[in-house]
């Protein structure tokens, strides 16, 4: 097969123009080794565009994380770094009022790093989830450690209808409920009553949690599991419930939500597919 320099010199000019970032289509249907060799050229061209792409796309979302992350982190140290300056000076009932809040804003911010470490386990695919049997009603109990202070102070009731068997990872699934719980606390009003129930059919185990408030729109549902953006508490930081989703989508399973209205709360259900 004879190739004439004029068409070596022509793939060499648009090989260059791909390295330099734009992509040309080389491609042609002539047979023969010099018409192989372009298309794989051109194959190769666009994977490694597609990589480009991939990373630009990536570097952008870390960007974007690492400044809602550092938005969050700098109003509770800004406001007790405030608070730090004035407790020297200030009253005793104030030094005590600037303590208890500095605690406040302490745990928060642990919480919020420790679900951030969370996620970025799950982001990277280092968490290995384990399944075992366990009574829901046993789960429910793990997951609402953590929230009695707050369901203690909204003076809030969770009802448990019925029990099941469940197959997952109790610790992983616990963190999940505790988020979805604590949400449903966010929507529902004081001295108001959060439903958990329990279920199955052919396809899956299942779990609702279901708040008292007066329900959520279809945008607000959109947005729910955005990062940093589903979050109807001033004391949220709109990451519990993309972790919770994470973990459930991690062990084969989803989380549907019913978004309620006209007098009925939104319902979370997490599904176990079998």
């Amino acid at each position: 097969m004879w190739i004439s320099k004029k068409e070596i010199l022509n793939l060499s000019k648009n090989i260059r123009r791909i390295i330099d970032g734009n992509m040309i289509d080389i491609r042609d249907n002539k047979e023969g080794p010099f018409g192989i060799l372009k298309n794989d050229i051109y194959t190769l061209a666009t994977l490694k565009n597609e990589e480009v792409n991939s990373f630009h796309n990536e570097r952008d979302l870390m960007s974007e994380t690492l400044a809602n992350i550092s938005h969050q982190l700098k109003t509770p140290l800004t406001s007790m770094m405030v608070m730090a300056d004035l407790l020297e000076n200030a009253p005793k009932d104030k030094q005590l009022e600037f303590i208890s809040n500095i605690k406040i804003g302490l745990a928060q911010m642990e919480w919020l790093v420790s679900v951030l470490l969370k996620m970025a386990k799950l982001d990277a695919g280092a968490v290995e989830f384990s399944r075992e049997k366990i009574k829901g009603r046993k789960l429910i109990g793990l997951s609402l450690e953590p929230l009695e202070i707050l369901l203690d102070l909204k003076n809030q009731n969770v009802e448990i209808l019925g029990d099941i068997t469940l197959t997952c990872d109790r610790k992983w699934t616990a963190e999940a409920l505790t988020n979805i719980i604590k949400n449903a606390s966010e929507y529902s009003p004081a001295g108001k009553n959060i439903v958990i129930e329990f279920g199955e059919n052919p396809i899956a185990t299942w779990i609702s949690v279901s708040d008292s408030g007066n329900g959520i729109t279809n945008l607000e549902i959109a947005n729910l599991f955005k990062r940093f953006e589903g979050t109807v508490s001033e004391k949220s930081y709109g990451i519990g419930l993309p972790l919770a989703l994470a973990i459930i989508r991690g062990q084969n399973g989803d989380i549907d939500v019913d978004g309620g209205g006209k007098g009925k709360g939104a319902t979370f259900t997490l599904k176990f597919f079998k």
